[in-house]
């Protein structure tokens, strides 16, 4: 699971503000085009705090490397931090 987490404190110029969508689509495209990304989704922010998680994707890398290539083309990365974590499987 990668998680997508962002940091209120964190001033977006006007031109940053208008690329993250954009470009967040587009890196789900390459990624679903990829076979990566088998889920996704926003979540709803919560109240006072400044680093929240904003989100998550559930990808299907074949090793570490591969996951950390797929977090680090995120466009949340640049500003913010991204997570990688494993499922437990029993």
């Amino acid at each position: 699971m990668m998680l997508v987490c962002s940091d209120e404190s964190v001033e977006l110029s006007p031109e940053e503000r208008t690329q993250i969508g954009p470009a967040t689509e587009a890196w789900v495209e390459e990624m679903d085009r990829r076979g990566i990304r088998l889920e996704g989704n926003q979540l709803r922010p919560v109240a006072d705090t400044k680093e929240q998680i904003a989100g998550y994707d559930i990808i299907d890398c074949a090793d570490l490397d591969e996951a950390i290539e797929v977090a680090s083309k995120h466009p949340v990365a640049r500003f913010g931090r991204i997570e990688v974590r494993p499922f437990w499987v029993d």
